[in-house]
């Protein structure tokens, strides 16, 4: 989704595709993932990964 708002509105949505490419290779080192904990918090249940 990033890449078509990257084509039709500005560049810079691409760093959104970077830093969940950057979280997902974290979270495949560390075991932590930030959005699991975000989501977590407010309520919902886990997953199975984390």
């Amino acid at each position: 989704m990033s890449v078509v708002f990257a084509v039709s509105h500005s560049i810079y949505w691409l760093w959104l595709t970077a830093f969940v490419g950057a979280n997902m290779i974290q979270a495949a080192f560390t075991g932590f993932c930030p959005l699991a904990y975000v989501l977590k918090s407010i309520g919902l249940e886990s997953g199975n990964a984390f």
